[in-house]
């Protein structure tokens, strides 16, 4: 009977519906993560938890109030953003705004993230093909939030790329983005926190501008790509170049950029589909970048060039 009773209590915890509209109570919070029980990550904005949710597996992120500097906008992104729906997106299903308690509650992907398998912590290396159909997803949800959305992701990075059981990429995250200005003269919705040095991902010219674009975006994908192509840290101060976009520049002005590609694939890849790629990258990386529409286009065909191989 008491087992009947746990069973029973557990399926109305979990089937508990909101306050209001996505909105729910730190308690609810509490059932819905068996009371923290289970820690799925720690992240730069606070402690992930895996929960369920009306049947559903979920990721209830604890936000460090401290670190969002504006509750009232905060609280207006979430409303928007529980509306997106992308293949390549992380769903947001709802949050908790209670006293102290700030929380952001996620479908939940539960295959790692990109750094995870890129670093073999999996035991098993990615393809070359799947690296690029993982890419393609990040260019995908990107150019839906450019496009179609009209914001910036602000935190691109192989932790913020999560994976699903059949290696579809989900960008994670871009709730907290900001839009982007209609005002010019805006600065203050297009900021981020973080000193010079300390963000690889982020493009040097913003320390300058103080000042978050588009182009902020697509210099971190490009950042990413390079990682994906070489399996290299993107700051490692043994090398020439500490920086991953300046040590790959100067690698392949020694000689064969293929020298550079991850050794972990023993060159089982099209040559002209990473070479094709590697453009792509330092493109993006570097000072007349494209858009991200144009990036899907262009990986696209680096894709068909290996299928067409693997054939």
């Amino acid at each position: 009977m008491t087992g009947l009773r746990r069973l029973i209590s557990k399926f109305i915890c979990c089937s508990t519906p909101p306050l209001a509209e996505n909105q729910y109570s730190y308690s609810q919070v509490k059932k819905i993560t068996n009371n923290f029980n289970k820690v799925h990550g720690k992240g730069g904005f606070g402690v992930i938890y895996h929960g369920v949710l009306r049947r559903e597996q979920v990721a209830v992120k604890m936000l460090n109030r401290a670190s969002v500097y504006d509750i009232q906008q905060f609280t207006k992104e979430v409303h928007d953003f529980v509306e997106v729906r992308h293949n390549n997106l992380v769903r947001l299903i709802g949050y908790c705004d209670e006293g102290e308690h700030l929380a952001l509650i996620y479908e939940f992907v539960g295959n790692g993230n990109l750094q995870d398998h890129l670093s073999g912590m999996f035991g098993t290396v990615l393809s070359w093909e799947r690296r690029l159909k993982i890419i393609i997803g990040v260019a995908e949800g990107l150019a839906y939030l450019h496009r179609d959305l009209r914001v910036l992701h602000r935190y691109v990075k192989p932790t913020n790329i999560l994976l699903d059981e059949t290696f579809e990429a989900k960008l994670a995250d871009f709730g907290m983005s900001r839009s982007f200005p209609t005002d010019p003269n805006t600065q203050a919705s297009n900021k981020i926190y973080v000193k010079p040095g300390r963000e690889p991902y982020v493009d040097s010219e913003y320390f300058s501008s103080n000042r978050l674009t588009e182009a902020s975006d697509i210099y971190s994908f490009g950042i990413v790509l390079l990682e994906m192509i070489t399996n290299q840290p993107v700051v490692d101060v043994k090398r020439e170049s500490p920086h991953i976009a300046m040590w790959f520049n100067l690698e392949v002005a020694k000689g064969d950029a293929l020298e550079v590609v991850d050794s972990r694939l023993n060159g089982d890849f099209e040559p002209n589909s990473v070479r094709k790629t590697m453009e792509i990258a330092r493109a993006c990386a570097g000072r007349s970048v494209p858009s991200m529409s144009q990036v899907v286009v262009e990986l696209n065909e680096c894709l068909t060039l290996e299928m067409a191989r693997a054939r």
